[in-house]
């Protein structure tokens, strides 16, 4: 008998252990694993002209582009029809520390975006429909602008726009490295220049076509330099 009620009050003991709630640091693991921001952009006279961006707590994300059918614009505001200029992509990226950090700390200090983003009755050019959501165990909300009153909302815009700016790099000098090696100085001196204004962030995603440039010795040897030191984290043009 007594064997019995001490078997009963251990079965009670891990009944009760199991039904407790989860602690503050598993609410939080999960929040980290399961959160997940996604940034869409829309313009119709760019190429690309959408795109979104998924960015995971976790560091881990994807990039996906639907190019304009008819190209983009060129240098002097006409159609370039090139193939460098109209192409779609999907690309798995990772985005790190503290830019990871500054996204998740703006979702939630914004209420997960569940807010009004556009700044009312404002006069400011378009540059874009964004929109912005945030998923996650501990909440969830979205949004839509052009640009708004919070300085904040349109740094997030700006930054995950040179996310998406970067892996667009990618594309064009990876594409340029096999039909146009003439034309890779001045792209990498176009990137260097965004990277040094920070309107191009996150150049690990594109390391592997920095690194095919870098090392090519068919490649013009500043264009090369240029690679490197962008491999480098550096700015140097020379």
């Amino acid at each position: 008998m007594m064997l019995a009620t001490i078997a009963l009050a251990i079965a009670l003991s891990q009944a009760t252990a199991t039904s407790s709630p989860p602690s503050a640091k598993a609410v939080q693991a999960s929040a980290t694993a399961t959160a997940q921001i996604r940034f869409s952009f829309e313009h119709p006279q760019l190429d690309p002209g959408s795109y979104t961006l998924l960015i995971r707590q976790d560091g881990s994300g994807h990039y996906q582009s639907v190019a304009r059918s008819t190209g983009g614009l060129d240098a002097s505001g006409g159609i370039d029809p090139s193939p460098i200029a109209s192409t779609s992509i999907g690309r798995d990226i990772e985005i790190r520390d503290p830019l990871l950090s500054a996204f998740f700390q703006s979702a939630r200090s914004h209420q997960f975006f569940a807010i009004e983003c556009e700044a009312a009755g404002n006069h400011v050019a378009f540059t874009g429909k964004k929109t912005v959501s945030y998923t996650g165990p501990d909440g969830r909300g979205e949004c839509t602008y052009n640009w708004s009153h919070d300085q904040q909302l349109n740094q997030l815009a700006d930054d995950l726009m040179a996310v998406a700016y970067t892996i667009e790099e990618g594309r064009r000098l990876a594409l340029e490295h096999l039909h146009s090696r003439l034309s890779l100085d001045a792209e990498l001196e176009t990137l260097q220049d965004a990277a040094k204004d920070r309107r191009a962030l996150e150049l690990e995603n594109i390391s592997s076509e920095l690194t095919s440039i870098a090392n090519d010795e068919a490649v013009m040897k500043r264009a090369r330099n240029r690679a490197q030191a962008l491999l480098n984290g550096g700015g140097s043009r020379h």
